[in-house]
Order: structure tokens, then sequence, then C-alpha cells
């Protein structure tokens, strides 16, 4: 470990001394400039033809489009210089999403940084932060961008006919200090997923050089939404064989929460050979119990001939009609297979029909609503949550349910098919008999949720959104989490309702977004449609924040502005005065003042508009292990 720690520090001293050009690790979307936010150069006249990396994405599939977008004309024998060094036979090849492309640029120094200046016509409805991160994939950060354009506005919403841009796009020319014994500095763009090493690979170069040419220390850390300097000897040939993962879609900060290993394919071989025996041995069951099951009818049919006083009771369990993916129907109680073993091969769910439905929520009275289309109502004598959904939608949440399952999870109990999106169909949820969160808290007669329960429905909450980022295959993102979709059960324990299913961008699912997000929309998603788990994490800062103060969160500043003692915006008072002030007053100083403090912390990290600097679920669960 000692060697190690040495071997960092003298590799960042040669580091130090060798490189010019300097690794910023700030996501695109930040307002700060730091070393590496733009190439340093130090001659006016030093310009050189050098490449970037850009990757393809749903609004530029070929390098006929790429080529476009970087305003680059090719002649003939160039066009044919840039399909053979992007191993593509046409310029109109449609290219897989994240696919990299090489890009050659003409790079020149400009008032001490380097760039390659692109003409961008921003449409309407966009902004500086979107053309930066989104549109050039944080080729240039955005407070550059912003600060290139400075006499535009930093809102181009309100302009017409779309907005001339010049986009400072980062490249660099080796020289004799960062370029030394190099012909080329490539611009990179780091992915989620990413590092040195993965890059090296594909460039097929020492990662000590990649290390060197950035000022970076020994095995570093990088992040998505930033570039690298890749220094080359000859023009740039990726191994585009190389795949580590599925690449993610350009412009997002998805999470890969489970990766798919290559490496095991015999292991994959054996569970592939096991589950055709175990499908065999299932059918070969099953025709065995078919069998039985005829004979004893059979047997009771010729026994009732002779005893007509003989009455066999009928199964009224509902069942509903086949559908692809899980079945739907409910577990026989004459089957031969016990219930785990059924419960293991089905996912069970019950058919209601909409009378049912109907007198379960006296025809869907308001009083009855809990929230967006969703009802309370009482069916078999219990009582369940009703979700109205479009019949499109239907098989995709069954599916989604039929996966997880987990204590801190509204469970799926049934569904109501309807004909078409103007009937809809109806999903039957269990209801945790104290209802959501917001209630209780809005409830200033419940008197039951002191500071101890708060803490545990925090670490449920935190629980639940573990479980769906990193339990399950593949992982989802709730995108929905608010104290209106949290319930809480007769022991004060919190379960998570998913009452949509959408696949999401990247790779994690978005499985809570139908319906309004109120006014939990973390930046990223509000500017960007970013889905990731920090979207997650971002909306369960502000149910924090609920849970401390018993307030509302009714806009996007309210609570925020609230919390400013912890960023030292306090006019008046101590830190813990101020927060004294902000907690619940319900709670009548019953509480851990330390632990209050804590947990206001953590929310505010929680809250943070880079996403970098959000906590994550492992950290999130660590802390609040400790309060409970």
């Amino acid at each position: 470990m000692v060697f190690q720690c040495l071997l960092a520090v003298i590799w960042t001293c040669i580091g130090s001394s060798y490189g010019q050009q300097y690794y910023d690790s700030t996501s695109c979307h930040s307002s700060t400039t730091s070393p590496g936010t733009r190439y340093t150069c130090t001659s006016p006249n030093d310009s050189c033809q050098t490449f970037l990396v850009y990757r393809a994405n749903q609004d530029f599939t070929t390098i006929s489009d790429v080529a476009y977008l970087f305003g680059i004309v090719l002649n003939p024998d160039d066009h044919q210089q840039l399909l053979n060094m992007n191993n593509v036979t046409s310029s109109l090849q449609i290219l897989e999403i994240g696919r990299e492309v090489i890009v050659p640029i003409q790079c020149s120094c400009l008032d001490e940084f380097f760039q390659a200046n692109i003409t961008y016509i921003a449409p309407t409805n966009t902004s500086f932060d979107r053309v930066a991160c989104g549109v050039f994939e944080g080729l240039v950060k955005s407070v550059t961008l912003l600060q290139e354009n400075k006499s535009r506005r930093t809102n181009l919403s309100d302009v017409k006919g779309g907005t001339k841009l010049i986009v400072p796009v980062k490249c660099a020319c080796p020289d004799s200090i960062s370029g030394a014994g190099f012909d080329y500095l490539v611009t990179y763009p780091f992915i989620s997923g990413d590092d040195t090493e993965k890059v090296s690979e594909k460039f097929k170069i020492p990662v000590e050089d990649i290390w060197r040419a950035n000022n970076l220390s020994f095995n570093p850390t990088v992040f998505a939404n930033t570039t690298i300097l890749v220094p080359l000897t000859n023009e740039p040939s990726i191994n585009f064989s190389y795949r580590d993962s599925e690449p993610p879609s350009p412009g997002f900060l998805p999470t890969q929460l489970v990766e798919k290993s290559t490496k095991n394919l015999k292991l994959k071989k054996l569970y592939i050979s096991g589950s055709v025996v175990g499908v065999f041995l299932l059918a070969a069951t099953l025709v065995a119990c078919a069998l039985y099951v005829r004979a004893v009818k059979k047997f009771k049919a010729e026994r009732g001939k002779n005893h007509c006083s003989i009455h066999e009771g009928s199964v009224t369990s509902r069942s509903s009609p086949p559908i692809s993916g899980p079945a739907t129907t409910r577990t026989s109680t004459n089957s031969c297979l016990s219930p785990d073993l059924l419960a293991g091969i089905k996912y069970t769910l019950g058919e209601y029909n909409i009378d049912e439905l109907t007198n379960a929520t006296c025809s869907f009275r308001e009083e009855n609503k809990v929230s967006d289309k969703v009802y309370k109502g009482c069916v078999d004598n219990a009582e369940v949550l009703i979700k109205k959904i479009r019949f499109e939608d239907t098989r995709q949440v069954i599916d989604v349910h039929s996966r997880i399952n987990h204590v801190n999870i509204v469970k799926l109990q049934g569904v109501c098919y309807g004909e078409d999106d103007i009937t809809g169909s109806y999903l039957v949820f269990e209801y945790p008999s104290n209802g959501t969160l917001r209630d209780c808290l809005s409830n200033a007669s419940v008197v039951s949720l002191k500071w101890h329960k708060r803490t545990q429905i925090a670490f449920d909450i935190a629980t639940g959104l573990h479980y769906l980022h990193f339990c399950t295959i593949p992982p989802y993102t709730h995108m929905n989490i608010n104290s209106k979709n949290i319930f809480l059960t007769a022991k004060w324990r919190a379960k998570l309702a998913v009452f949509g299913a959408k696949v999401g961008m990247g790779t994690t699912r978005d499985i809570g977004s139908i319906g309004s997000l109120g006014g939990w929309i973390a930046p990223e998603h509000l500017v960007h449609g970013s889905v990731s788990e920090k979207v997650d994490i971002f909306a369960f800062g502000v149910v924090l924040l609920e849970l401390i103060s018993g307030k509302e969160h009714v806009d996007g500043n309210f609570l925020r502005d609230s919390m400013t003692f912890l960023g030292g915006g306090g006019n008046e008072g101590g830190c813990f005065e101020q927060l004294k002030d902000f907690i619940d007053p319900c709670l009548m100083e019953d509480y851990p003042l330390a632990e209050a403090l804590c947990l206001a912390v953590l929310a505010k990290a929680c809250i943070e508009d880079d996403v970098l600097h959000r906590p994550s679920m492992d950290d999130i669960i660590k802390v609040l292990a400790r309060m409970v």
C-alpha cells in the first residue's frame, strides 16, 4: 500500500513536469472553469489538422450527418479516407446508437486557447447547456459556449427561427511539452463506464502516454461528460470490435448497474443446458400431473353415480386470459405442484371486471381519489389501490412487476383489462393502511410519526430504491419519487408505489413516470431528459427535506431556499437555531439534534445540481443505517 502511494506521488510529479494540458473533472453542465476546461496554447500562429471522437445518436445517425454537424466538406479522396478511418462503406450507412465516429477538424490557437470553431444553428426552445452537453456531447463545456457567445442570452427559447452560434470545440496541437513524440492529440469525450485503460485499448496505445499528455496522476478517476486528449503518432484508428459493455446513449448519465460479462461463456452454456434439462423435467412433471388429475376426476365421476349426495366444491379464484410475457392466472387449488414451485414458474395476478372496481370506488368518486388517476377502494373486504392506465401499457407494467418483489415496494395484485385506450385498463395494488406519506405529514393529528419512525421511513425508501437500482435485471430507475407516491403500512414502514412502466434511456429503465412528476424533477432530467439513478437520488433528497420539516414541496425553490443555512446563507442565528426553526414543529423538539443535522446535510447533498456531487444510494444507506 505504501509502495502504491509512493508510486502515485512520483507519477504525479513526472506528469506535472511533462504535461501542459490538464484534465478537467467537472461536469459539462458546470458553470465553473478549471484547468482543462479549455486547452491552452502559447503561440497565436499554432494550428494543426487533428481529430475528435463523436458518438452517433438519434439525431446524427450517419457519417454524412456527423460531417454536416461539424461543417466538414470533403473532396472525393478525403471522403473515402474518412470512410476507411471509421470502417464503413458508405457515408449514408446507419450507425448503431453510441457508435464512435472519428471526425477530422482544423484546430487553431485563438486568445490563448486551442479551439475548432463550428457554426451551429440552434433551434428554438433550447439552451447553451443543451447544445454543449447534448448536441456536442461535452466536446465543449456550456460555460465556454456561453462565454464565446456572450452577446446571446442563456435561454434561447424566445428566439424565432433559431440562432447562429459559434461552438468552440475543444482540441489541441502537439508541442514540445504536451505532445513530445506525438503527431496528433485526439479529443475524446468520456461516457459512463469509461476509463483511461479502456481508451488505451481502443486506440492501442500505452495508458501511460494518455496520463502524461493530460497531466494525470497514476491510475486516475475520470467522469462522464468530460474530455481527454489521446496522443497518437499516426492518424487515429479505433478498435471498433472492442466492447466492454453496451454503449449508453450519448448526452445522458446512465449508470451500468448490472454488467454483462463476456468472460463467463462456459458458465452461460452450463446455465442454458441446465435450463433445457429443467424444462424437459418440468414438462414431464406437468404431463404426469395432468394424467393424475384426469384419473382423480374419472374416479370421482364414477363414484358420483353411486353417491349422488357427494358435492364437490368449486374453485372461485379469478383467472385472466393468457398473455405474452408473465402469466396472469391465479394458482388453482387442485394443482399437484407446490405453491412455492408455481411462484417460481408463473407470476400470478387476479383479473377483475369494471363493475367490481366501480363498486369498490363508489363510481370513482373524488373523495376516493389518492392522486392522479389513483383511487382507494375495497375489494373482497380488503382495501386496495386502483390505478387507471393506458391499455397499451398494461402488459409492460405487468412485466415490470413480475421482475420486482420487495418488502418496500407496493405489490400488484390484479388487473382489469380494457378494450382500448378510450376505456383504459386498471391495475389493482395492495393498499398500505396508513395511506400516503404526504397525508401523514400534513395531518397534524397524526402524533405517531415520531422522529425514529421518520428515519425508519427514510431508510425504507432508500432500501427500495437500492433494490431497483442494483438488484434487478435489468436495473430500473423509478423517476417519480415523491411523498404522494410513498405509502405507509400499519407499522409505519414505507413502500414505494410503482404505478407506471416505460423503457428509459441508457442502461436503466424508467418504471414510474406515467403521470405528472410534480416538483421533484432533477435539473438534468428537466433539461436533457436524462434517466439515471441520480434523478431518483435528487427526488429522495426532496422527500428527506419533507420528512424533516413536515412541509410540502410545492415548487422547485421553496425547500431549497429553506436550507440556505447549511450553505452558509443564513443571516441570523447559528446553524443549530436555524435548523430548529426548519424542523417540523409537530415533533415538539423530541429528536436528536445531531441526527437532524446529519439528515439535513444528507438531503442537501442529494439535491445538488451537479450529479457528480450527489451521493450514491450505497452511501445514503450507510448513513441512514446508523439512525435506525
